[in-house]
C-alpha cells in the first residue's frame, strides 16, 4: 500500500513553537511572545468593533491600509504589500527568489521561521557566525556564494536584541551582489530611537534587492488580527503579490491597522515606556552579573539573559513560572542557557527582577 510521501525539505523542517503562557494548566502573566503590555490603541479598538459582517470578503488589496502607511513613511502605496503578519511575507520572499540547488542566508541566532521559509522552498540554509550573539557583516559578506539567493536579517534581531547601526547594514547591502535579495525584518524597528534609525526603508527606495518587512503584532498591540506590510522595489512586490494569500488581511484587521497607523501617539507613549522599564531591567539584571546572570544589550520590547553560574535557564524558567510568569526559553535555538524575556509593565518587570534575584542568590 502506498501512501502520500512528504519532500524531503519538507520533513527537515521543525514546527514554529510559539511562546508559551501556561504551566501545567495555570494561566501565567505571559512574556513570552513580545506582545505589547499596554495593550492596543483605543482608536483601533474602536475601528475593529465598528467593522461589518463576516459574510463579506475583505478589500483584497488592503488598499486603503497601504495608502495610510505610505502616507507615514512617505512611501508610493504601489510599492507596498500587506501580509498575513510580517511571516507571510518572509516566507514567500523566500519563495519567490530561492528553491532547490540555492542557498539562503542568516545569521547564527536569527529568527527561527528564516530556516522554515528556506526548507519550505527547498533551499538550503546557511547560518554564519555571530559576533558575540550579533551580527557580524564580515562573517555574513564571507558566507555568500554563487548560490546565495536570499540574506534574512532581523534588525533589532530576535530573538538576542542586538542592533546593526546604519553604516554596517549599508556596508552589508553594498558587499552583496545585485542578484541577492536582502530581507530586512524590521519587526521591532518602532522601538528604536528615530535618531538611530537603520536606512532600511530609505534602501529599499533605492535598490532594486532590498524588502523591508514590518508588522503591527509588536508595538502596535495587534498580534491577534495579523498583520504585517513591506516595502521594495515594483520587481519584488509583483513577485510577492503573485504568492500572497488572496484576501489575506481581514477587514477587522485592515480597519484595526488603519486606525492604528493614525494613532502615532499611542506608539510614542509604548516605545517610552519600553525604553524606561527595559533600562531599569536590565540595570537590575546585571547588578547579578557576581552570578552569572548576563543580559544582552537590547533594542527591542525583550530582553535575552543569559545564565552562565550556578542557576541554569532551565532553573530560572521554572522559578519564574512558580512565581505565575511566561518566558521564553532556547534551547531549539541553540541558546539552552539563555531566557528572552517580554519587557511588561514596571510591576511585572520588578517582580521578575526580585525572583531571578532570590533565585540567583540561593542557589549561591
Amino acid at each position: 500500500m502506498t501512501t502520500p510521501q512528504m519532500k524531503p525539505w519538507i520533513e527537515a523542517i521543525h514546527a514554529y513553537v510559539p511562546g508559551r503562557s501556561n504551566a501545567g494548566g495555570r494561566e501565567l502573566i505571559k512574556l513570552s511572545a513580545n506582545e505589547n503590555p499596554l495593550g492596543t490603541s483605543a482608536a483601533a479598538l474602536t475601528a475593529r468593533a465598528q467593522v461589518g459582517g463576516p459574510d463579506r470578503y475583505s478589500d483584497p488589496d488592503s488598499t486603503a491600509l497601504r495608502e495610510a502607511l505610505g502616507q507615514l513613511h512617505g512611501i508610493d502605496p504601489a510599492r507596498i504589500i500587506c501580509g498575513t503578519g510580517s511571516g507571510e511575507l518572509l516566507t514567500i520572499s523566500a519563495s519567490a527568489f530561492a528553491g532547490p540547488g540555492d542557498e539562503v542566508l542568516y545569521v547564527r541566532y536569527g529568527f527561527s521561521l528564516y530556516e522554515i521559509a528556506t526548507r519550505r522552498c527547498g533551499a538550503t540554509p546557511v547560518i554564519a557566525p555571530d559576533a558575540d550573539y550579533g551580527t557580524d557583516v564580515d562573517a555574513l559578506l564571507a558566507c555568500v556564494t554563487e548560490r546565495t539567493r536570499v540574506v534574512f536579517l532581523a534588525n533589532p534581531n530576535n530573538p538576542t536584541g542586538s542592533y546593526l547601526p546604519k553604516a554596517e547594514l549599508a556596508r552589508l547591502h553594498a558587499g552583496l551582489p545585485g542578484d541577492v535579495l536582502l530581507v530586512l525584518d524590521q519587526a521591532y524597528i518602532e522601538y528604536v530611537a528615530d535618531a538611530d534609525d537603520d536606512g532600511g526603508l530609505e534602501l529599499a527606495a533605492a535598490h532594486d534587492n532590498v524588502l523591508v518587512t514590518r508588522t503591527f503584532s509588536k508595538i502596535y498591540g495587534l498580534a491577534g488580527e495579523r498583520i504585517g506590510w513591506g516595502t521594495g522595489a515594483p520587481g519584488i512586490i509583483g513577485a510577492l503579490n503573485r504568492l500572497r494569500g488572496p484576501f489575506n488581511v481581514s477587514m477587522s484587521g485592515q480597519a484595526a491597522g488603519l486606525a492604528a497607523v493614525g494613532d502615532q501617539d499611542f506608539i510614542q507613549h509604548a516605545r517610552e515606556h519600553n525604553r524606561v522599564e527595559r533600562g531599569r531591567f536590565v540595570e537590575a539584571v546585571a547588578a547579578l552579573g557576581n552570578h552569572g546572570l548576563r543580559p544582552l544589550p537590547s533594542e527591542a520590547n525583550f530582553v535575552l539573559i543569559l545564565f552562565d553560574g550556578k542557576l541554569s535557564a532551565a532553573e530560572a524558567l521554572a522559578g519564574l513560572a512558580e512565581a505565575g510568569f511566561a518566558v521564553r526559553h532556547l534551547p531549539g535555538q541553540d541558546l539552552p542557557q539563555g531566557l528572552r524575556i517580554t519587557i511588561g509593565t514596571r510591576e511585572q518587570m520588578d517582580a521578575i527582577a526580585t525572583v531571578l534575584r532570590d533565585l540567583a542568590q540561593a542557589a549561591g
